[in-house]
């Protein structure tokens, strides 16, 4: 007779809270951007929110955590419990995206999902250089492959 160990459940939970705010993508969508990243990363427990606010939310949420001043485009915070499970919060400032997808030439579509992946990673432990590297760090280079996956989806 072999015993053998029962395989852990898969516990991937994410919650998309839209303050009341309307933007061209389905919660869903947004949920689903983060869980191909959790899937992708083979992350079997976790439970992560993603809020989008207003300018003067994150201008708030900026200044009290960050200590820095105005509305940003994404905040993120994120740890494993004891067990192992990734804990985290997503703050998307739709208003600043819709500024940067402008810049870039991409449509907000595009650019909240881009913030969406990007914020998963920030979860998960991944980090970017500041300035014209950023774009150039290993985080970004795995950002945009699993952005054209969602966005192929």
């Amino acid at each position: 007779m072999s015993l053998r160990r029962p395989k852990a459940a898969t516990a991937l939970r994410v919650v998309v809270n839209r303050e009341g705010l309307r933007v061209p993508v389905a919660s869903a969508r947004l949920g689903d951007a983060v869980e191909r990243v959790l899937r992708a990363e083979k992350v079997r427990n976790a439970l992560v929110s993603v809020t989008l606010m207003t300018p003067r939310q994150m201008a708030a949420l900026n200044r009290e955590h960050l200590g820095h001043s105005g509305p940003t485009d994404i905040i993120t915070f994120g740890f494993r419990d004891p067990a192992g499970a990734v804990i985290g919060d997503v703050y998307i400032c739709p208003a600043v995206a819709q500024e940067n997808a402008k810049a870039f030439g991409v449509p907000l579509r595009e650019e909240l999902l881009r913030l969406a992946v990007h914020g998963a990673l920030h979860v998960l432990g991944y980090e970017h250089p500041e300035g014209e590297a950023r774009t150039r760090s290993p985080m970004w280079k795995r950002q945009e492959r699993l952005l054209r996956q969602v966005l192929a989806a």
